[in-house]
C-alpha cells in the first residue's frame, strides 16, 4: 500500500507549481482568462439551455393533459380463431367490427378507479365533430362536452378566458365557449347564438358564454367546450364518454401512471411523454449540440494548458533532472505540475462562475417582445447542478490535461540529463 505524501512535500509541490506559473506571466494570464471564459459561457449556455427546456415542457405539460384514456385499446381484439387454435398458423382478413356506440363503457366506474389513485384529477370528456354556423359561415369545430367544475380541476383553460367563464357554462346548460381565434373567423363576440350541426345531422343552438385564447391558433380556432349532458344529446351518444383526462401532482410520473391504469381498465392510456415523444428528442439533440459546443471551449482551453506544461518540461529538463538527484521522487514532480493544472482550473471556476453569473443576470433581466405574446422573459436555470458541473467539467479538463507532461516530468532520467545525453 502506497505511503501518502507527507504535508512538506506538498507544500514544496505546491511552490514548484506556483513559481512555474509566475515565470511564464503572459501564458499563464492567457490560459487563465481561457478557462475563466470557457467556465463562465458554460454555466451561462447551459443555463440557458435547461431554462428554455423547462420553461418549454412546463408549457406542454400545463396546456394538455398529462394523461389521456381513449376508447381505443392499444391492440385489436383477439378474433375467436386464433383462440380456438393458439397453436396453429391462423389468418384472419377483412374483419369487420361489430357496429355500435363509440366510447368507454362503464365511464363512471372507470372515472371513480381513477380519481383512487394517489395524486390525480381526473374528468370524462366526450368529444365530437360538427359544424359551427353564423349568419351564412360555417366552420369545423371539435366539440368537447365537459362538466365544468371537474374541467376546471384538470384544464387551465379558465386562466386563458378573456371573456365569460367555466362557471357560467355551469349555470347556461346551452351555452358554448369558443376560441378567441374563431370567433374573429366568424364575426362572434360573446352573448351571440350560434347553430351547431352534428355529424348525424342534429342541430342544436347554443349561446356563446365564454371566449378563450392560449396562443395557440390551431387550438382557439377549432376547439369548443359545452356542458356534457348537451354534446351526449347531440351525438345521440347518452350516458357516453370517449375520453378521461387526467392531471398529476407529478407530471414527470405521467408515464408510470399510465401504464398502470392502461394495465387495469384496457383503454388505451396515453402519456404526455409519449405524445410528445418527437419534441422531447429534439429537446435532447439540441442539449447534446449545445454541451458539446460550450464543452469545446474548455477543451481548447485544456489543450492550452498541456501545451504550456509541456514547454515547461521541455524548458526545465536540468532543473527537473537536479530536482531527481537531490531525492526528489518522480511522483513528487509528477504532483507539482498537477498541481499548476489544478491551480489554473481553480482559478478559472474562482473567476469564472461569477462571470457567468453576472452574464446570466444580464440574460434574465432582458425582456424581448413578440407579436402577439407581449413582452416576456428569457427562462434560466439557476439550479445548483449548473454550478457544478461548470466546475467540475472545467477542473477534470484542467487535471486530464496536465496529467500527460506530469508522467512525463516524472519520468526524465536525471543521469542522462545531467551528463548531456539528451
Amino acid at each position: 500500500m502506497p505511503h501518502p505524501r507527507p504535508a512538506p512535500v506538498i507544500r514544496l509541490a505546491a511552490d514548484i507549481a506556483v513559481r512555474h506559473l509566475i515565470a511564464h506571466p503572459r501564458q499563464t494570464v492567457a490560459l487563465l482568462l481561457g478557462t475563466m471564459i470557457g467556465v463562465s459561457m458554460f454555466l451561462t449556455i447551459s443555463s440557458l439551455t435547461r431554462g428554455s427546456e423547462a420553461e418549454f415542457i412546463r408549457r406542454l405539460v400545463d396546456s394538455a393533459p398529462h394523461i389521456t384514456i381513449s376508447d381505443e385499446f392499444r391492440r385489436p381484439r383477439i378474433q375467436p380463431a386464433e383462440t380456438a387454435h393458439p397453436d396453429a398458423a391462423v389468418e384472419v382478413r377483412h374483419v369487420k367490427p361489430v357496429t355500435e356506440t363509440r366510447g368507454i363503457r362503464g365511464y363512471p366506474q372507470v372515472l371513480d378507479f381513477v380519481r383512487r389513485q394517489p395524486g390525480v384529477e381526473a374528468t370524462a370528456v366526450l368529444v365530437g365533430q360538427a359544424l359551427i354556423t353564423f349568419a351564412g359561415k360555417e366552420f369545423a369545430i371539435a366539440l368537447n362536452g365537459v362538466t365544468p367544475k371537474e374541467f376546471a380541476e384538470v384544464s387551465i383553460i379558465h386562466e386563458d378566458m378573456k371573456e365569460g367563464s367555466l362557471d357560467a357554462l355551469a349555470a347556461n346548460p346551452n351555452g358554448i365557449i369558443i376560441g378567441t381565434e374563431l370567433a374573429k373567423t366568424l364575426s362572434l363576440s360573446l352573448g351571440n347564438a350560434v347553430n351547431v350541426v352534428a355529424t348525424n345531422g342534429q342541430v342544436r343552438t347554443f349561446r356563446i358564454v365564454g371566449l378563450f385564447r392560449t396562443g395557440q391558433v390551431n387550438y382557439d380556432t377549432s376547439q369548443t367546450f359545452v356542458q356534457i349532458k348537451r354534446v351526449q344529446a347531440l351525438l345521440d351518444r347518452p350516458n357516453r364518454a370517449n375520453s378521461i383526462i387526467i392531471q398529476l401532482e407529478d407530471p414527470m410520473q405521467a408515464r408510470a401512471v399510465s401504464e398502470r391504469i392502461e394495465a387495469q381498465i384496457g383503454y388505451k392510456s396515453l402519456s404526455w411523454q409519449e405524445l410528445s415523444e418527437n419534441l422531447l428528442a429534439t429537446l435532447a439533440t439540441r442539449n447534446v449540440a449545445s454541451y458539446t459546443i460550450i464543452g469545446a471551449v474548455l477543451l481548447v482551453a485544456a489543450f492550452g494548458i498541456y501545451n504550456l506544461l509541456s514547454t515547461v518540461v521541455g524548458e526545465k529538463q536540468r532543473d527537473i533532472a537536479i530536482l531527481k538527484a537531490m531525492g526528489f521522487l518522480g511522483r513528487d514532480l509528477e504532483l507539482a505540475f498537477v498541481m499548476e493544472g489544478l491551480l489554473l482550473g481553480l482559478a478559472g471556476v474562482a473567476i469564472g462562475i461569477p462571470l457567468g453569473m453576472f452574464f446570466m443576470h444580464l440574460l434574465g433581466g432582458l425582456k424581448l417582445t413578440l407579436p402577439g405574446m407581449g413582452e416576456i422573459s428569457i427562462p434560466l436555470d439557476w439550479g445548483l447542478s449548473q454550478f457544478l458541473l461548470a466546475g467540475g467539467f472545467a477542473l477534470v479538463s484542467s487535471l486530464a490535461a496536465s496529467y500527460l507532461p506530469a508522467r512525463r516530468a516524472a519520468r526524465v532520467e536525471p543521469v542522462a540529463i545531467l551528463r548531456g545525453a539528451v
